[in-house]
């Protein structure tokens, strides 16, 4: 009998890409806000670190508002790492909206607009309404099926209890299908909201708890519920403004969220929305929760996008804004006028500007260190001094790219641990900025370039 070979099929949904700061998981502070040498990823820059977190016991405080700070250093010195580092310190209900000034170029509205949608992403709602829930331990569920295929739908019985009462509820086949989904059975302890029919699986009851092993480790046991089945909850939704206007300014409504066209939305419907939230804000139904919105690259943005900032910084539902920049005194975009960063002057002088300084040797290292057990590396300790060698000489990114290009050197020669001939190996077959930059000023005269004495004849030789 023929031996039958099944392929090994992968789940895509459990691979996680490495990307440039996926080794960052918070700013590394201790509970004083004294940075930690190394720590949650992040090396050195310790006094930035310190300002990044004072800035963000603020914002959790809720103290700051309409603020802005000023990321400023040479490239590489780890200012996108500070800001994800406060990203991940934030949590998950306070917004943090990221965008490159280069960005706003491209996308097919006005920078303002742009802009405008960048600020009410980083703005979140917190909206509390009252709901009928029923809430109580599974007994039993029945589900009578039909005899006859095409027959009347399926129905059923549920049986629910609290510490107190047990009540039988009919079930209609939304509710069966409902149930068959969330893979509820006999012993889970589940709340139905009466409004919507959405379960919710709590988990398991502690009176099943002898059926531990069958259940496994990751099972969460909860204790029976006590009082009514029926109870009114309060629930809190948290939504960004953002979101508020795209729903009301599209025909599909929520769905609109999930296109990603979301287009310009008109003034009058922001307008409206403001009016709705500060209602609710009065009534105590809601509240405002200032997140923070990252600029990058906030040198590429000209002096309309500028004034925009200016003015919307003073609004009183205004986001915290962090911007970052590795220009020193460069010309405004859109006028003839220099400043430092790049940044008007006026703008300049609302900013609490943040330092970073370049990495030493030892920090190098250590960041090295880093990436490669994020990236799965095994290194020996000569091929980790020459990296770091050269992250010194060239730049800490440059080092940082051949982690990976030398592990594959080293999979080509059967090897398990990298090497230093492997880090000369791909050092020689990929150029960092010096070298490529000696090898045009070398080899000038031989690429087309926009002022030289060959321009003409090159021209005339693409011609056909």
């Amino acid at each position: 009998m023929a031996e039958v070979k099944l392929s090994e099929s992968r789940d895509l949904t459990r691979i996680e890409r490495i990307g440039a700061h996926s080794h960052i998981r918070g700013l590394g502070l201790d509970s004083s806000l004294e940075p930690r040498q190394v720590s949650e990823g992040m090396v050195g820059q310790t006094a930035a670190r310190k300002a990044a977190g004072v800035i963000l016991q603020m914002i959790k405080e809720g103290k700051i508002a309409g603020r802005a700070v000023l990321l400023a250093g040479q490239p590489g010195t780890g200012k996108t790492a500070i800001a994800m580092g406060m990203a991940k310190s934030l949590g998950l209900e306070t917004p943090f909206a990221m965008l490159a000034g280069s960005e706003l170029f491209s996308l097919e509205m006005s920078k303002t607009e742009a802009l405008m949608q960048a600020f009410r992403k980083a703005i979140g709602v917190r909206i509390k309404e009252e709901t009928e829930v029923i809430e109580g331990e599974v007994v039993e569920i029945q589900i009578d099926r039909p005899a006859v295929a095409g027959a009347a739908s399926k129905t059923g019985k549920l049986t629910l209890k609290t510490t107190e009462m047990e009540t039988v509820y009919d079930l209609g086949a939304k509710m069966i299908e409902a149930l068959g989904k969330e893979k509820v059975q006999s012993g889970d302890v589940i709340a139905i909201d009466k409004a919507s029919g959405k379960i919710t699986k709590l988990g398991r009851s502690f009176s099943r708890s002898r059926d531990y092993d069958a259940m496994g480790p990751t099972t969460k046991f909860v204790q029976c519920p006590d009082g009514e089945l029926q109870k009114r909850k309060e629930v809190v939704h948290c939504v960004t403004l953002h979101e508020i206007d795209v729903i009301n300014s599209r025909t599909q409504g929520f769905l609109a969220l999930f296109t990603g066209d979301t287009g310009e939305i008109r003034a009058e419907v922001r307008e409206q929305i403001d009016t709705k939230v500060a209602e609710w804000r009065e009534e105590g139904k809601a509240e405002i929760i200032p997140g923070v919105l990252f600029i990058d690259e906030v040198h590429m943005l000209d002096i309309e996008c500028f004034s925009f900032l200016n003015r919307a910084l003073e609004n009183e539902m205004a986001p915290i804004l962090v911007v970052a920049t590795n220009r020193g005194i460069t010309t405004i975009r859109g006028t003839n006028y220099k400043s430092p960063h790049g940044i008007p002057i006026d703008l300049l002088d609302r900013l609490l500007i943040i330092s970073t300084q370049p990495y030493t040797e030892d920090e190098i290292r250590k960041i090295l260190d880093i990436r490669c057990q994020e990236e799965d590396v095994e290194m020996s300790e000569e091929a980790r001094c020459l990296l770091t060698k050269i992250g010194v000489e060239t730049s800490l990114r440059y080092a940082i790219h051949l982690i990976t290009a030398a592990a594959l050197a080293c999979q080509k020669r059967k090897g398990k641990i990298v090497e230093m001939e492997d880090i000369n190996r791909v050092y020689h077959l990929f150029l960092d900025v010096k070298r490529s930059t000696q090898y045009l000023i070398e080899f000038q005269s031989q690429y087309i370039n926009e002022t030289g004495d060959g321009d003409e004849d090159d021209a005339s030789a693409m011609v056909p």
